[in-house]
Protein backbone atom coordinates (compact mmCIF):
# COMPACT_ATOMS: atom_id res chain seq x y z
CA UNK A 1 0.00 0.00 0.00
CA UNK A 2 1.71 2.76 -1.09
CA UNK A 3 0.34 6.33 0.10
CA UNK A 4 1.10 9.75 0.55
CA UNK A 5 1.15 11.91 3.68
CA UNK A 6 -2.56 13.16 2.45
CA UNK A 7 -4.22 10.06 2.09
CA UNK A 8 -5.61 9.54 5.34
CA UNK A 9 -6.71 12.99 5.39
CA UNK A 10 -8.84 12.98 2.40
CA UNK A 11 -9.96 8.90 3.18
CA UNK A 12 -11.15 10.38 6.46
CA UNK A 13 -13.83 13.03 4.46
CA UNK A 14 -14.87 10.14 1.86
CA UNK A 15 -15.90 8.10 5.01
CA UNK A 16 -17.75 10.85 6.60
CA UNK A 17 -19.65 11.38 3.08
CA UNK A 18 -20.53 7.60 2.84
CA UNK A 19 -22.01 8.29 6.19
CA UNK A 20 -24.66 10.58 5.01
CA UNK A 21 -26.14 8.14 2.66
CA UNK A 22 -26.43 5.43 5.24
CA UNK A 23 -30.08 3.99 5.91
CA UNK A 24 -31.04 4.87 2.82
CA UNK A 25 -29.29 2.49 -0.38
CA UNK A 26 -31.02 -0.71 0.25
CA UNK A 27 -29.16 -3.42 -0.15
CA UNK A 28 -26.34 -1.46 -1.64
CA UNK A 29 -23.29 -0.54 0.19
CA UNK A 30 -23.51 3.50 1.13
CA UNK A 31 -19.71 4.75 -0.36
CA UNK A 32 -18.49 8.01 -0.28
CA UNK A 33 -16.10 9.39 -2.87
CA UNK A 34 -13.57 12.75 -3.13
CA UNK A 35 -11.64 13.62 -6.22
CA UNK A 36 -8.64 15.88 -5.60
CA UNK A 37 -6.06 17.96 -7.99
CA UNK A 38 -3.56 19.73 -6.58
CA UNK A 39 -4.23 19.96 -3.22
CA UNK A 40 -8.00 21.22 -4.17
CA UNK A 41 -11.01 19.02 -3.95
CA UNK A 42 -12.31 18.76 -7.56
CA UNK A 43 -15.49 16.50 -6.74
CA UNK A 44 -17.64 14.92 -4.35
CA UNK A 45 -20.26 12.17 -3.82
CA UNK A 46 -22.02 9.81 -2.23
CA UNK A 47 -24.56 6.64 -3.13
CA UNK A 48 -27.57 8.34 -3.71
CA UNK A 49 -31.19 7.21 -2.05
CA UNK A 50 -31.98 3.43 -3.50
CA UNK A 51 -28.24 2.74 -4.08
CA UNK A 52 -28.07 4.87 -7.49
CA UNK A 53 -26.40 6.88 -8.83
CA UNK A 54 -23.16 5.45 -6.97
CA UNK A 55 -20.87 7.81 -5.32
CA UNK A 56 -17.82 7.75 -8.27
CA UNK A 57 -20.38 8.62 -10.50
CA UNK A 58 -21.77 11.48 -8.52
CA UNK A 59 -18.25 12.86 -7.73
CA UNK A 60 -16.96 12.10 -11.37
CA UNK A 61 -19.78 14.43 -12.74
CA UNK A 62 -18.94 17.12 -10.99
CA UNK A 63 -15.22 17.30 -11.49
CA UNK A 64 -15.76 16.56 -14.94
CA UNK A 65 -12.69 16.66 -17.34
CA UNK A 66 -10.68 17.61 -14.51
CA UNK A 67 -10.28 14.07 -13.07
CA UNK A 68 -7.60 13.80 -15.47
CA UNK A 69 -4.33 13.21 -13.50
CA UNK A 70 -6.39 13.65 -10.30
CA UNK A 71 -6.29 11.30 -7.10
CA UNK A 72 -9.62 9.51 -6.27
CA UNK A 73 -10.29 8.58 -3.22
CA UNK A 74 -12.89 5.82 -2.42
CA UNK A 75 -14.57 4.17 0.72
CA UNK A 76 -15.17 0.74 -1.47
CA UNK A 77 -13.73 -0.70 -4.49
CA UNK A 78 -15.14 0.24 -7.28
CA UNK A 79 -17.93 -1.96 -8.45
CA UNK A 80 -17.02 -3.99 -11.84
CA UNK A 81 -20.46 -6.33 -12.71
CA UNK A 82 -22.49 -5.71 -14.95
CA UNK A 83 -25.88 -3.75 -14.03
CA UNK A 84 -28.93 -2.79 -16.20
CA UNK A 85 -29.07 0.36 -13.54
CA UNK A 86 -25.98 2.12 -15.08
CA UNK A 87 -22.49 1.04 -16.05
CA UNK A 88 -19.45 -0.06 -13.75
CA UNK A 89 -17.89 2.62 -12.05
CA UNK A 90 -14.45 0.81 -12.33
CA UNK A 91 -15.47 1.74 -16.16
CA UNK A 92 -16.36 4.91 -15.19
CA UNK A 93 -12.94 5.82 -13.16
CA UNK A 94 -11.15 4.33 -16.01
CA UNK A 95 -12.55 6.37 -18.66
CA UNK A 96 -11.62 9.16 -16.06
CA UNK A 97 -7.81 8.68 -16.47
CA UNK A 98 -6.84 9.98 -12.96
CA UNK A 99 -3.46 9.35 -12.21
CA UNK A 100 -4.63 7.78 -8.99
CA UNK A 101 -7.08 5.82 -7.36
CA UNK A 102 -6.79 5.30 -3.78
CA UNK A 103 -9.66 2.89 -2.31
CA UNK A 104 -10.20 1.59 1.33
CA UNK A 105 -11.87 -1.57 0.98
CA UNK A 106 -12.22 -4.35 -1.01
CA UNK A 107 -15.65 -5.07 -2.08
CA UNK A 108 -16.78 -8.38 -0.18
CA UNK A 109 -19.33 -9.43 -3.38
CA UNK A 110 -17.08 -11.71 -5.48
CA UNK A 111 -18.71 -10.39 -8.72
CA UNK A 112 -16.29 -7.51 -8.20
CA UNK A 113 -13.49 -8.54 -5.77
CA UNK A 114 -10.20 -7.30 -6.78
CA UNK A 115 -12.07 -7.08 -10.32
CA UNK A 116 -12.16 -3.15 -10.17
CA UNK A 117 -8.95 -2.78 -8.81
CA UNK A 118 -7.47 -4.93 -11.65
CA UNK A 119 -9.52 -3.31 -14.13
CA UNK A 120 -7.53 0.23 -13.14
CA UNK A 121 -4.26 -1.09 -12.93
CA UNK A 122 -4.47 -2.75 -16.31
CA UNK A 123 -5.04 0.79 -17.84
CA UNK A 124 -1.95 1.75 -15.52
CA UNK A 125 -3.42 3.54 -13.04
CA UNK A 126 -1.68 3.68 -9.59
CA UNK A 127 -4.24 2.14 -7.05
CA UNK A 128 -3.24 1.81 -3.31
CA UNK A 129 -5.98 -0.34 -1.10
CA UNK A 130 -5.95 -0.25 2.72
CA UNK A 131 -6.10 3.36 3.58
CA UNK A 132 -8.62 3.42 6.67
CA UNK A 133 -9.91 0.22 6.04
CA UNK A 134 -11.69 -0.58 9.88
CA UNK A 135 -13.02 2.90 9.59
CA UNK A 136 -14.33 2.58 6.11
CA UNK A 137 -15.89 -1.38 7.05
CA UNK A 138 -17.13 0.12 10.18
CA UNK A 139 -18.92 3.02 8.15
CA UNK A 140 -20.51 0.26 5.91
CA UNK A 141 -21.33 -2.45 8.45
CA UNK A 142 -24.73 -2.87 7.17
CA UNK A 143 -23.47 -3.58 4.00
CA UNK A 144 -20.71 -6.16 5.37
CA UNK A 145 -23.03 -7.58 7.64
CA UNK A 146 -26.05 -8.43 4.97
CA UNK A 147 -23.49 -9.89 2.63
CA UNK A 148 -21.35 -12.03 5.03
CA UNK A 149 -24.36 -13.30 7.22
CA UNK A 150 -26.93 -12.28 5.26
CA UNK A 151 -29.04 -10.07 7.49
CA UNK A 152 -28.90 -6.93 8.53
CA UNK A 153 -26.43 -4.99 11.21
CA UNK A 154 -28.36 -4.94 14.26
CA UNK A 155 -27.57 -1.91 17.26
CA UNK A 156 -29.35 -2.27 19.83
CA UNK A 157 -30.69 0.87 22.25
CA UNK A 158 -31.06 0.94 25.75
CA UNK A 159 -32.34 4.41 27.96
CA UNK A 160 -31.80 2.89 31.03
CA UNK A 161 -31.81 4.33 34.93
CA UNK A 162 -28.06 4.24 36.79
CA UNK A 163 -29.62 1.09 38.16
CA UNK A 164 -30.07 -0.67 34.41
CA UNK A 165 -33.75 0.16 34.91
CA UNK A 166 -36.06 0.97 31.23
CA UNK A 167 -39.40 2.16 33.45
CA UNK A 168 -40.96 2.13 36.31
CA UNK A 169 -42.23 -0.70 37.97
CA UNK A 170 -46.15 0.20 36.73
CA UNK A 171 -44.18 0.68 33.16
CA UNK A 172 -43.59 4.13 33.08
CA UNK A 173 -40.83 5.23 30.76
CA UNK A 174 -41.12 9.11 29.48
CA UNK A 175 -38.80 10.30 29.75
CA UNK A 176 -35.63 8.40 31.51
CA UNK A 177 -33.17 10.51 29.62
CA UNK A 178 -33.59 14.43 29.07
CA UNK A 179 -33.78 16.00 25.47
CA UNK A 180 -30.17 15.49 24.20
CA UNK A 181 -29.80 12.13 24.06
CA UNK A 182 -33.23 11.54 22.75
CA UNK A 183 -32.74 13.90 19.69
CA UNK A 184 -29.43 11.60 19.77
CA UNK A 185 -31.54 8.37 19.66
CA UNK A 186 -34.06 10.18 16.94
CA UNK A 187 -30.53 10.70 14.98
CA UNK A 188 -29.56 7.05 14.98
CA UNK A 189 -33.08 6.34 13.59
CA UNK A 190 -32.29 8.60 10.56
CA UNK A 191 -29.45 6.61 9.91
CA UNK A 192 -31.11 3.14 9.72
CA UNK A 193 -33.44 1.76 7.40
CA UNK A 194 -35.58 -0.51 9.66
CA UNK A 195 -36.40 -0.38 13.69
CA UNK A 196 -37.93 -2.68 15.76
CA UNK A 197 -39.65 -3.58 18.63
CA UNK A 198 -41.56 -6.33 20.47
CA UNK A 199 -45.31 -6.81 20.72
CA UNK A 200 -45.31 -5.81 24.07
CA UNK A 201 -44.01 -2.53 23.12
CA UNK A 202 -45.71 -2.00 19.90
CA UNK A 203 -49.71 -2.43 21.79
CA UNK A 204 -48.91 -0.96 25.41
CA UNK A 205 -46.91 2.44 24.29
CA UNK A 206 -47.92 2.45 20.85
CA UNK A 207 -44.79 4.35 19.61
CA UNK A 208 -44.98 5.82 16.33
CA UNK A 209 -40.74 5.12 15.72
CA UNK A 210 -40.57 8.15 13.37
CA UNK A 211 -37.62 10.82 13.38
CA UNK A 212 -38.53 13.50 15.01
CA UNK A 213 -35.27 15.77 14.07
CA UNK A 214 -36.07 19.18 12.12
CA UNK A 215 -35.27 18.64 8.30
CA UNK A 216 -34.72 14.52 8.72
CA UNK A 217 -38.45 13.29 8.74
CA UNK A 218 -38.49 11.74 5.29
CA UNK A 219 -35.99 9.68 6.85
CA UNK A 220 -38.17 7.78 9.20
CA UNK A 221 -37.15 3.97 9.23
CA UNK A 222 -39.49 1.31 8.41
CA UNK A 223 -41.13 0.06 11.61
CA UNK A 224 -41.37 -3.91 12.60
CA UNK A 225 -42.74 -5.44 15.18
CA UNK A 226 -41.54 -9.29 16.35
CA UNK A 227 -44.20 -10.58 17.24
CA UNK A 228 -48.43 -10.31 17.03
CA UNK A 229 -49.70 -6.88 17.84
CA UNK A 230 -52.41 -4.82 16.42
CA UNK A 231 -49.80 -1.98 14.06
CA UNK A 232 -50.31 0.20 11.33
CA UNK A 233 -50.63 -1.84 8.02
CA UNK A 234 -47.17 -0.06 6.52
CA UNK A 235 -45.84 -1.99 9.87
CA UNK A 236 -43.89 -5.36 8.95
CA UNK A 237 -44.26 -8.29 11.36
CA UNK A 238 -42.00 -10.83 12.01
CA UNK A 239 -41.83 -14.28 14.51
CA UNK A 240 -38.37 -14.36 15.48
CA UNK A 241 -35.66 -12.55 15.65
CA UNK A 242 -33.67 -14.85 12.68
CA UNK A 243 -36.43 -13.46 10.34
CA UNK A 244 -34.88 -10.48 9.97
CA UNK A 245 -32.92 -12.28 7.34
CA UNK A 246 -36.25 -11.99 4.94
CA UNK A 247 -36.20 -7.99 5.47
CA UNK A 248 -35.55 -6.89 1.93
CA UNK A 249 -33.76 -3.71 1.10
CA UNK A 250 -32.61 -3.06 4.76
CA UNK A 251 -28.72 -3.08 5.83
CA UNK A 252 -29.09 -1.16 9.13
CA UNK A 253 -31.67 -2.45 11.92
CA UNK A 254 -32.40 -0.70 15.35
CA UNK A 255 -34.23 -2.41 17.77
CA UNK A 256 -35.29 -0.18 20.27
CA UNK A 257 -37.22 -3.21 22.93
CA UNK A 258 -38.31 -3.87 25.19
CA UNK A 259 -36.63 -6.18 27.51
CA UNK A 260 -37.84 -9.71 25.93
CA UNK A 261 -37.34 -8.42 23.07
CA UNK A 262 -33.64 -7.66 23.85
CA UNK A 263 -32.73 -10.57 25.32
CA UNK A 264 -34.17 -12.38 22.71
CA UNK A 265 -31.68 -10.40 20.13
CA UNK A 266 -28.85 -10.83 22.35
CA UNK A 267 -29.92 -14.89 23.06
CA UNK A 268 -29.66 -15.21 19.18
CA UNK A 269 -26.46 -13.70 19.01
CA UNK A 270 -27.72 -11.46 16.42
CA UNK A 271 -26.50 -7.75 18.42
CA UNK A 272 -23.48 -6.01 16.73
CA UNK A 273 -23.68 -2.51 18.35
CA UNK A 274 -25.00 -1.70 21.52
CA UNK A 275 -26.22 1.74 22.32
CA UNK A 276 -26.72 2.74 25.93
CA UNK A 277 -28.32 5.67 27.47
CA UNK A 278 -27.97 6.13 31.33
CA UNK A 279 -29.12 8.86 32.96
CA UNK A 280 -28.51 9.94 36.02
CA UNK A 281 -31.22 8.42 38.07
CA UNK A 282 -31.96 5.44 40.40
CA UNK A 283 -35.71 3.88 39.51
CA UNK A 284 -35.59 1.23 42.16
CA UNK A 285 -37.70 -2.12 41.68
CA UNK A 286 -38.08 -0.86 38.24
CA UNK A 287 -38.17 -2.81 34.83
CA UNK A 288 -34.80 -4.50 33.63
CA UNK A 289 -33.73 -3.48 30.61
CA UNK A 290 -32.85 -6.40 29.30
CA UNK A 291 -34.48 -9.88 30.13
CA UNK A 292 -32.61 -13.34 30.86
CA UNK A 293 -30.61 -14.30 27.98
CA UNK A 294 -29.46 -17.93 29.16
CA UNK A 295 -26.21 -17.06 30.93
CA UNK A 296 -24.44 -19.76 32.68
CA UNK A 297 -21.44 -18.26 34.16
CA UNK A 298 -20.18 -14.68 34.34
CA UNK A 299 -16.71 -15.74 32.59
CA UNK A 300 -18.74 -16.58 29.27
CA UNK A 301 -20.00 -13.19 29.30
CA UNK A 302 -16.84 -11.40 29.73
CA UNK A 303 -14.92 -10.12 26.33
CA UNK A 304 -18.09 -10.27 24.34
CA UNK A 305 -18.00 -6.47 23.85
CA UNK A 306 -15.62 -3.48 23.26
CA UNK A 307 -16.30 0.11 23.86
CA UNK A 308 -16.24 2.38 20.74
CA UNK A 309 -17.16 5.97 22.09
CA UNK A 310 -18.54 7.47 25.13
CA UNK A 311 -19.85 10.92 25.23
CA UNK A 312 -21.95 13.18 27.55
CA UNK A 313 -25.23 14.55 25.94
CA UNK A 314 -26.42 17.12 28.79
CA UNK A 315 -26.86 15.31 31.77
CA UNK A 316 -26.85 11.59 30.17
CA UNK A 317 -23.72 9.73 28.93
CA UNK A 318 -23.98 7.20 25.63
CA UNK A 319 -21.66 4.89 25.73
CA UNK A 320 -21.55 2.71 22.34
CA UNK A 321 -19.88 -0.44 21.88
CA UNK A 322 -19.60 -2.78 19.09
CA UNK A 323 -19.05 -7.21 19.18
CA UNK A 324 -15.35 -7.79 20.21
CA UNK A 325 -13.88 -9.32 16.99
Amino acid sequence: MLTNKHDAHYMAAAIALSERARGRTGDNPNVGCIVVKDGTVIGRGWTQPGGRPHAEAMALAQAGAAAKGADIYVTLEPCAHKSERGPTCADLVKDAAPARVIVATLDIDERTRRHGIDRLGDAGISVSVGVLEQQAHRAMAGFFTRMEKGRPHVTLKLAMSLDGCIAMGNGTSQWITGEQARAHAHLERARCDAILVGAGTATTDRPGLDVRLAGLADRSPRPVVLGKAEVADHWTEISEPQAITELEQVNWLLVEGGAATAASFLKADMVDRLLLYRAPIIIGGGLSGVADIGLESLDSAHGQWHRLDRRTLGEDVLEIYERAA
